[in-house]
């Protein structure tokens, strides 16, 4: 049985010095320089995560790769990841791929609600999203930021300081828009269309949905 690992216990094993954990998952970014030793580099991470079993998100780039460890069965990390986070570093020496710590980040973003389960579904229909753990909206495909919705006391009466953009294929735009409507949303709105829409949640929290549309 796999099991869970603190933070603490990854980023203190030997040989791991090129991964920094975020958000519970172990990341590391290394320069490869160029794109053909990016897809090189992917290529081995790929023949040891199959070896493995176990299988990380990878990002490529043209000037580097960015690697993200994280045992989903335990929703953290395990010594799976330690295993291969090891296992992927050593790729990178044999492949003289230094790894840049520095230019690792995860974004979250978070939402103040006062009541969750009422705000939650305006903002999974918006952006496509599923739910996990009760408070977090997280992107199917692992690639967006996951959106936290964190408890307030009293109600905000001044406008908010901060919204979304979300930009969707132009012929995808409406659909969208219309299952956030359904979900509690509503229009603030469509002046600036089909380049924008200005929705909000039943709190008022805003996002844009952006196309490529009417900009010319």
């Amino acid at each position: 049985m796999v099991e869970r690992i603190t933070p603490g216990r990854f980023q203190e094993t030997v040989g791991v010095d090129d991964w920094r954990v975020l958000f519970g998952a172990a990341s590391a970014h290394f320069r490869t320089g160029s794109f053909a030793t990016g897809v090189a580099f992917v290529d081995a991470i790929g023949a040891l995560a199959d070896a493995a079993n176990h299988h990380p998100d990878v990002d490529l780039r043209y000037p580097g790769v960015t690697v993200r460890l994280m045992t989903h069965e335990v929703g953290g990390l395990s010594e799976r990841d330690v295993d291969l986070a090891r296992a992927i570093s050593a790729a990178a020496r044999d492949l003289d791929v230094p790894s840049d710590p520095g230019a690792l980040k995860a974004v979250q973003v978070a939402v103040d609600a006062l009541a969750a389960p009422r705000v939650m579904p305006f903002w999974r229909a918006l952006l496509g999203y599923r739910e996990a753990g009760g408070t977090d909206l997280v992107d199917p495909a692992g690639s967006a930021p996951p959106f936290w919705f964190q408890a307030m006391d009293t109600a905000r009466t001044e406008r908010n300081r901060l919204h979304i953009d979300v930009a969707v294929p132009h012929d995808q735009a409406e659909e969208r828009i219309a299952a956030a409507l359904a979900a509690g949303g509503r229009l603030v709105s469509d002046a600036h269309a089909p380049a924008w829409w200005t929705l909000a949640d039943p709190e008022g929290n805003e996002a844009d949905v952006a196309t490529w549309m009417g900009r010319d």
